[in-house]
């Protein structure tokens, strides 16, 4: 095993530029940085640092630990301070970003409660439904909702909640164009959907994983679930969503399920974090927040609505 250590001293010396430069900056003898840097090279059985009277350099293979070291020690620090902070009360602003259906309907009692627990904690939330780069803008955290594996980054990805989506409808509609009784049915009505390019479809899994795919030409398309659920309630057709943001409609009679034993999607609610700033208490202690609490408020259980 390795010293750390050593492997700290190897990274300072490449980055001041020779041992010199390097003793200075920690503070001890030229010779006591060498004899550890040998010790680390014995550890290895390679040279990583050529040394002459006139000259230093970072050989072929030092370069290539020198990566491999600064990645290393880089994971040490994030875990010391994860340990370190565990004990520390959450504190600080938190800059966060999620879609504004997650925000209406899943955060709404959610925030307030977190901030009531911890006093010292300020939230800024932005509201959108487009994919912000949270890097690029300095958030500390996104909450978004996907049907699919979210690209590999080097973001922390941690799933939140289930929210599965159904299809609804408003009475009006179903008495007039009746019932769907099959998937196969759907086609052949008017549909709501969430706007995307290329050819509409929903894929519907229902008993046993069976699958069926509908060919669907919306009358209406939008990137915002309210506006579509919206238009459901006005009976101009079928919709698909989350079934946990339509619960209100569904109590007051506006929305009717149907195909209950058939999910649109099984989406998820995830959290993204930059890679450090996911152990800082505040945010730690959020997004532990948002797992325990959030289930509750996303889940549905088809059998709680009015169905046809």
């Amino acid at each position: 095993m390795l010293d750390l250590k050593d492997v700290f001293y190897f990274v300072q010396v490449v980055d001041k530029g020779g041992y010199t430069a390097a003793s200075k900056s920690l503070g001890f003898p030229k010779s006591t940085l060498s004899h550890r840097i040998r010790a680390l090279e014995d550890a290895l059985g390679v040279t990583l640092l050529s040394r002459t009277s006139h000259r230093f350099a970072v050989t072929e293979v030092g370069t290539q630990f020198y990566h491999y070291a600064q990645t290393l020690l880089q994971a040490a620090e994030v875990a010391e301070e994860a340990v370190r902070q565990r004990a520390t009360e959450p504190s600080g602003v938190i800059r966060m970003t999620t879609a504004v259906e997650i925000a209406q309907f899943a955060l709404k009692e959610l925030i307030p409660g977190f901030l009531r627990m911890h006093p010292q904690v300020r939230i800024v939330v932005n509201t959108t439904d487009a994919l912000v780069d949270i890097v690029a803008h300095g958030f500390d955290l996104a909450l978004r909702g996907h049907n699919t594996s979210l690209q590999n980054s080097s973001l922390v990805q941690r799933t939140i909640a289930r929210a599965p989506w159904y299809l609804f409808a408003g009475e009006d509609y179903l008495s007039a164009r009746g019932v769907p009784a099959t998937p196969e049915e759907i086609a052949q009505h008017d549909t709501l959907a969430i706007a995307k390019s290329g050819p509409s479809n929903w894929t519907l899994t229902g008993p046993n994983d069976r699958r069926c795919i509908v060919q669907i030409t919306p009358r209406l398309q939008s990137n915002n679930m309210v506006a579509l659920k919206e238009a459901a309630c006005a009976n101009l057709g079928i919709v698909a969503l989350p079934g946990y943001i339509c619960r209100d409609e569904l109590a007051s009679g506006r929305l009717t399920q149907i195909l209950p034993r058939w999910t649109a999607a099984d989406a998820r609610i995830s959290a993204l974090i930059p890679y450090k700033r996911g152990v800082l208490p505040a945010v730690r202690s959020l997004v532990d927040f948002f797992a325990r609490e959030m289930p509750r408020l996303t889940a549905f259980d088809p059998a709680d609505a009015t169905p046809m």
